[in-house]
């Protein structure tokens, strides 16, 4: 299974937009993001973000993940899952990479051109660059 549902991480609280950041691979020229186009990275309907191509990383769970999902994806992690599985089966999408946790994360996006991610605001990541949600 792609992604693990809720866990048991912080007691089972939301995290509120402000104790997460997006972060991104230095190659993104962008230094804010709209909330609809992160919307669309993070939902395989917007592959580019200001003529860069953009690749999103997602955490498989925890508080980070899941306020994230709730605030900028609209969708429970259960219905992401169903929605990549779908179109994966119609051809139109890859399931995007998952992390285990916001070290990975920051690492994978670090060594990506083009990737796009979410850590906990406090999260250390070196070698990528914090977008601005507007």
């Amino acid at each position: 299974m792609l992604f693990t549902g809720l866990c048991a991480c912080g007691a089972g609280t939301l995290h509120a937009s402000g104790d997460l950041k997006v972060i991104a691979n230095p190659s993104v020229t962008a230094s804010s993001i709209s909330a609809d186009d992160l919307k669309g990275v993070f939902l395989a309907t917007k592959t580019a973000v200001d003529g860069a191509s953009v690749e999103p990383v997602l955490a498989k769970h925890g508080p980070t993940h899941e306020a994230f999902l709730k605030e900028y994806v609209g969708k429970t992690d259960a219905a992401l899952t169903i929605y990549f599985r779908s179109l994966v089966f119609t051809g139109k999408a890859a399931i995007p990479k998952s992390c285990d946790s916001d070290a990975e994360i920051a690492a994978y996006v670090a060594k990506t051109k083009g990737a796009i991610g979410y850590v906990s605001a406090a999260a250390n990541a070196p070698g990528t660059k914090t977008l601005d949600v507007k």
